[in-house]
């Protein structure tokens, strides 16, 4: 059974994403709907004017997001806690799985998942469309926070 992203990771996707039912341009100029969802289950990307129910919104989130639950399990190949894999889900929810893929943070992650240093890999994903962004600073710390939390059993 492969992991899921626990309840602290949803929120942190959720607070960061925020739900939006009419498609808009995201600060990397594409359009997005939802909670950040630039694509369909099937691949098709969202469009300028499609608009769809919460309801919706939170299926095509549920959907979206096991896709990127599978990517991030299939990349690292570490032992993972709940935390850890839930802030790389975040992560790759975000900056998709082809960058995470290529992430100095991944590289790190599968050699040593204790690596204090993994807290700056992620910190160097930070500008949308080329600028440094206070939101991406402030998910990106959010996401080295819930990685290094020790989960209470």
């Amino acid at each position: 059974m492969s992991m899921r992203t626990n309840n602290a990771g949803i929120q942190l996707l959720h607070h960061f994403e925020n739900c939006r039912l009419t498609a808009y341009l995201c600060p990397a100029r594409v359009w997005t709907i939802g909670w950040g969802n630039t694509r369909y289950e099937d691949g098709t990307p969202v469009r300028q004017g499609d608009t769809i129910t919460q309801q919706r919104a939170d299926q095509l989130f549920s959907n979206i997001l096991r896709t990127f639950e599978q990517g991030v399990a299939r990349l690292v190949r570490a032992q993972l806690n709940s935390n850890q894999f839930s802030a790389l889900v975040s992560f790759a929810y975000n900056v998709g799985l082809g960058g995470f893929q290529r992430s100095q943070l991944l590289k790190r992650v599968n050699a040593n998942p204790s690596d204090p240093a993994i807290r700056q890999k992620f910190l160097n994903w930070t500008k949308a469309g080329g600028i440094r962004s206070n939101g991406l600073i402030r998910r990106r710390n959010a996401e080295a926070d819930l990685y290094f939390n020790p989960v209470i059993r």
